[in-house]
């Protein structure tokens, strides 16, 4: 069985939104830096992530250089660690309601880079939806 990708989307933008919740009261309630609250975050989801792909490990050495850089770089460092830095310091240091539109304007910056470099194509339909959501992030954070 397999869940509809838009479904998939909205669980999870609801995880991350729940989950961002939970992680401002955890940094401020034991007084942790940011960055010990990514190092907590990713430790836990590296156990269960190493469970849950137990059955796939096989792949990685047949995935190629060129793949794996790919993750590396664009999953370890900047999203995994520059994005997370950024994030836990903004959660940290501001309201979730003033960080968290900012924070998730990420699909703009997806669909950017896949017209930019990966060769996709924006519709009037997906130009006009992409405006509307910049809109609402910056009225609710103006």
């Amino acid at each position: 069985m397999s869940l509809n990708p838009q479904l998939l989307a909205l669980i999870t933008a609801m995880a991350w939104g729940i989950g961002g919740f939970f992680e401002k009261k955890g940094l401020h309630m034991g007084h942790l830096s940011p960055q010990m609250g990514i190092t907590i975050r990713t430790a836990v989801a590296l156990i269960i992530l190493g469970i849950v792909s137990y059955p796939d490990w096989k792949s990685v050495p047949q995935a190629g250089t060129k793949a794996l850089l790919m993750m590396v770089i664009g999953g370890g460092v900047v999203a995994g660690s520059l994005g997370m830095l950024a994030f836990y310091a903004a959660i940290k240091g501001a309201p979730l309601n003033r960080v968290m539109p900012i924070a998730f304007t990420s699909p703009f910056f997806g669909a950017l880079m896949g017209v930019l470099l990966g060769g996709e194509q924006i519709t009037p339909k997906s130009a006009v939806g992409m405006l509307l959501t910049i809109g609402g992030i910056v009225l609710l954070t103006i």
